[in-house]
């Protein structure tokens, strides 16, 4: 290997060490934002829900996750627009997860 193949290895590797450094930081960044948003939608979520409806959608969120936040950005985006005057109870909790959840098939097999 002669010394311009040797320095031009030497410049892809700081390259590619650099892309790396890189896009590891934005990793980081994200991860951040995202911890950030969660934290923020909690503390949201304390404000408007009563100790036994967040109770109930930490439950729910073990469970499905998926629809519990779905259910979490519907109570934040209420809140935020100022739509809630006062606490969210275990029963109101209970009547818009009704509302929200998608409508179960009935299957019906018949035998000839």
């Amino acid at each position: 290997m002669g010394d311009d193949e040797l320095a031009e290895l030497r410049r892809r590797r700081m390259a590619q060490l650099q892309q790396q450094a890189g896009d590891q930081q934005a990793m980081q960044e994200e991860l951040e934002r995202q911890q950030k948003m969660k934290s923020q939608i909690q503390i949201i979520l304390m404000q408007v829900l009563e100790p036994e409806a967040r109770e109930r959608l930490n439950t729910i969120k073990l469970t499905k996750p998926d629809f519990a936040g779905a259910v979490e950005q519907q109570l934040v985006a209420l809140a935020q627009s100022g739509r809630l005057q006062k606490k969210i109870t275990d029963a109101q909790l209970k009547e818009l997860l009704r509302q929200l959840a998608p409508a179960k098939r009935d299957y019906s097999i018949t035998r000839r």
